[in-house]
């Protein structure tokens, strides 16, 4: 069996929920007479449960489930902030219940007070995890340094776009944290990136010593655009295969976030269909 016809017969059998741009994407990969070994990336691939944002916890697990996948970054949709610790950690039991690991939490929006980020701090703790993606205010950077090293956490700092005031760039967000604790370091959105005129690629490559959280999505934004357009995994004009071929060649070891954000009212055959499109690039490198 050659590799074209391994890489069809995966999708068709063992990932049923891939669809025809899975079976696409085996197809671009040529065909050859002997197998390569395929190396396993080092990072784990998840969801971002913002992009389930509209669905109550139990239907958000269902969802994780159906996308083939076992483990999230939690959205406060699912925990809202505004609760009490003991119930932060109930939460976070169900979901563990029901076969879902949470490996991280964000986006959290940190104003410059130092109580409210202890208790980002304690957030973050109580769910058992050890790294949180955020959005602090510049200002906010000498008591969030402060405290990553207090409670021994990860915090990376998201760029948001080129209409963002605070992290509109990745290397915005690169040259804050340079001077800064280790601890502290970048959560990449490879479209916000893209709109904001970054080669998503080239960022994972300069930023991989500091690269602690990626949000994989796609879109149709042009570059400048302020303001998202997403669009489902392989139908927009990110180099998807490019960037997941970097985080492998560069042995990025943290999460990979599905975020899927064109529908948010009915947001499962979009995140299903991202997941199947991003395996089979998988599955084919």
């Amino acid at each position: 069996m050659n590799r074209r016809t391994a890489l069809r017969t995966l999708a068709a059998t063992a990932l049923p929920f891939l669809g025809a741009r899975a079976l696409a994407a085996a197809d671009q990969q040529p065909s050859t007479g002997s197998q390569r070994p395929r190396e396993t990336p080092a990072f784990t691939l998840g969801v971002a449960t913002v992009t389930l944002k509209s669905l109550p916890l139990d239907n958000m697990v269902a969802a994780v489930h159906r996308a083939g996948l076992d483990t999230i970054s939690l959205h406060r949709a699912h925990s809202p902030w505004e609760n009490q610790p003991g119930q932060w950690r109930d939460i976070a039991d169900r979901i563990h219940a029901a076969g879902i690991k949470v490996a991280c939490c964000g986006v959290l929006y940190l104003k410059n007070d130092e109580p409210a980020i202890r208790r980002m701090m304690e957030y973050t703790k109580t769910l058992g995890i050890s790294l949180f993606s955020c959005s602090p205010e510049p200002a906010a950077l000498p008591v969030l340094n402060k405290l990553v090293q207090e409670y021994d956490l990860r915090a990376a700092i998201h760029n948001h776009g080129p209409e963002d005031k605070s992290w509109p760039s990745v290397k915005g967000v690169m040259d804050a944290i340079a001077p800064l604790d280790p601890r502290l370091g970048l959560c990449l959105d490879v479209g916000h990136c893209y709109r904001s005129g970054e080669d998503p690629v080239a960022m994972i490559h300069a930023c991989k010593d500091r690269l602690y959280d990626v949000h994989l999505k796609d879109t149709i934004a042009a570059v400048g655009q302020h303001g998202d357009t997403p669009i489902e995994m392989g139908r927009g004009k990110l180099d998807l295969r490019a960037i997941l071929g970097a985080l492998k060649a560069t042995g990025y070891a943290h999460g990979a976030w599905l975020e899927y954000e064109k529908d948010p009212n009915d947001p499962v055959p979009g995140l299903t269909e991202s997941a199947g499109y991003i395996r089979g690039l998988l599955a084919a490198q």
